[in-house]
């Protein structure tokens, strides 16, 4: 399927999230969410203000992180955190369950917490994305398996006011059995289960592994509506080097579908 280059960057939050992005990085990043009218810059709280200011008489949102990226923090100051974003202009929150209570089953806790989120942002106009981050859900938990445990999360989270389920951080590095630490990020099957488990109300994010204009496009056809990307020069270039060349198409599978959207890490 073909899509006009205003439907994929459209789909793009731009990602600045690195721990170690100076002021600069974070300016020069918007200026390139600007050029390339992507949906959204995804940026840490301290620099909504500045973000605001730098993307001000663009199209580009600013969307803000909270609980980032452990979703570890008590809800209250999620909460906190969530107005202070608003008030400061942020009109997209994409916001992190706590993992461990996930894990241990207690989903009135979990619901709560995203319910908390999603109240605080609807009152300031804004919407909310919450990341589950699947790598550390691979084995399930509270007697379900991993399918089973990210759908009662999807039912969670549009029962509690959620707009989007997001698949990942892109910073939900596990222990490999060399002892390095690697991730998968946004894959196939869970951006397929996601979208199944969800209302049509509540929209997917894929964030995580997307880095190249295929794997871009194998999101959209899952059905996810947003993909966080630091990639998005890369991607939107070769949109228009295909486009020039009249071939807009994503190209021939390469590998398991199943297992892969992109080249590499967030």
């Amino acid at each position: 399927m073909t899509y006009t280059y205003e439907e994929l960057a459209g789909m793009i939050d731009h990602s600045l999230l690195h721990p170690t992005m100076t002021d600069r990085d974070l300016e020069e990043g918007c200026k390139v969410a600007a050029k390339y009218a992507v949906a959204s810059v995804c940026i840490k709280p301290y620099a909504v203000k500045q973000a605001v200011e730098w993307l001000k008489g663009t199209s580009v949102k600013v969307g803000c992180v909270i609980g980032f990226p452990h979703g570890s923090s008590q809800t209250e100051v999620k909460r906190y955190e969530t107005a202070m974003a608003c008030r400061d202009g942020a009109v997209e929150i994409d916001m992190v369950i706590n993992i461990g209570k996930a894990l241990s089953g207690d989903w009135g806790y979990v619901e709560q917490d995203v319910r908390a989120v999603c109240q605080e942002a609807h009152a300031h106009g804004a919407r909310v994305k919450v990341i589950f981050e699947n790598d550390y859900l691979t084995q399930g938990g509270a007697g379900l398996d991993s399918d089973g445990f990210k759908r009662r999360l999807c039912e969670i989270c549009e029962r509690a006011g959620a707009d989007w389920v997001k698949t990942s951080t892109g910073y939900g590095f596990v222990k490999q059995a060399d002892g390095s630490y690697n991730y998968r990020g946004a894959t196939a099957p869970d951006l397929a289960l996601m979208r199944a488990s969800c209302s049509p109300r509540v929209q997917v994010k894929a964030a995580g592994g997307v880095r190249d204009l295929d794997g871009l496009i194998k999101v959209r056809d899952l059905g996810a509506t947003r993909c966080g990307a630091t990639a998005t020069a890369a991607m939107m270039d070769e949109y228009r080097r295909r486009k020039a060349a009249g071939t807009t198409d994503s190209g021939p599978e390469t590998g398991p579908k199943a297992e892969s959207l992109g080249r590499g890490g967030y």
